[in-house]
């Protein structure tokens, strides 16, 4: 049975608008920078890996085209890539999970201030459960007389959002340093060995396993997230040493 009393709290809507429009709203944040296909902290690695091996790859197209020694250069901006990179990646972490910290209390605040309304919208969630009759008035009264069980209920079930799902920022940190700092370290070593092609051979292969295990983790082609990835940082590297070229 579908109520189609609009009360204030569901500003005109019936209870399953209003549940949609709830469910649109916690996707929104769980596409957050770090996504929620796979762990923050093992995307945080293999993106910020394909990033640094990009940037690389653009120093590296962009020296041989000036004709410098760029060895020192790029032990410096390795050390400030990675950097950068941690502290980018803590401070979205927290931002992420203030935002999460805010829907909480949002809905904690419903909770509070509009029970018989959350009490129709969970009579609605059950029912569409194929919950019925006395068995479905019981489930409502068990989960209303619970606050903090009625939260998770409705944050899970309304929002679609997992508490588990949100991992500490400086986890998340953690893995864009190691992420960063390896990249670094072998472009570096690769140069040093190998001058003229070590750089975008580590460049090009960080970024096929890196595109690979992305893909694995999150269940896509690996195919087409390595081409996209290799073609983009192929091109992005092109652009730079033609144009370090008509510049020098």
């Amino acid at each position: 049975m579908t109520h189609q009393t609009p009360p204030e709290h569901f500003k005109g809507k019936t209870i399953s608008e209003h549940l949609k429009d709830a469910r649109k709203k916690s996707t929104l944040i769980a596409k957050e920078v770090h996504g929620t296909q796979l762990p923050g902290h093992i995307f945080a690695t293999l993106d910020n890996a394909k990033n640094t091996a990009t940037a690389y790859l653009l120093i590296w197209a962009a020296s041989v085209a000036f004709a410098f020694d760029p060895l020192l250069l790029f032990i410096v901006f390795g050390l400030g890539w990675t950097i950068w990179n941690t502290g980018r990646s803590a401070l979205l972490g927290w931002a992420r999970l203030e935002n999460f910290h805010r829907v909480i209390e949002e809905e904690r605040w419903e909770i509070q201030h509009h029970r018989e309304q959350e009490k129709e919208e969970l009579r609605e969630m059950y029912a569409h459960k194929g919950f019925s009759g006395k068995l479905l008035e019981e489930v409502v009264e068990i989960l209303m007389c619970d606050d903090n069980r009625l939260l998770h209920v409705m944050l899970e079930e309304e929002l679609g959002l997992t508490l588990e799902a949100y991992e500490h920022p400086l986890k998340q940190a953690a893995g864009a340093a190691l992420g960063t700092f390896l990249t670094s370290a072998f472009a570096v070593l690769a140069f040093y060995f190998w001058p003229l092609f070590g750089i975008p051979l580590i460049s090009f292969l960080t970024i096929i396993i890196a595109s690979k295990l992305s893909a694995k983790y999150e269940k896509r082609k690996p195919i087409n997230s390595i081409i996209w990835n290799f073609a983009l940082a192929l091109f992005a590297g092109a652009v730079v040493y033609f144009l370090a070229r008509l510049i020098a």
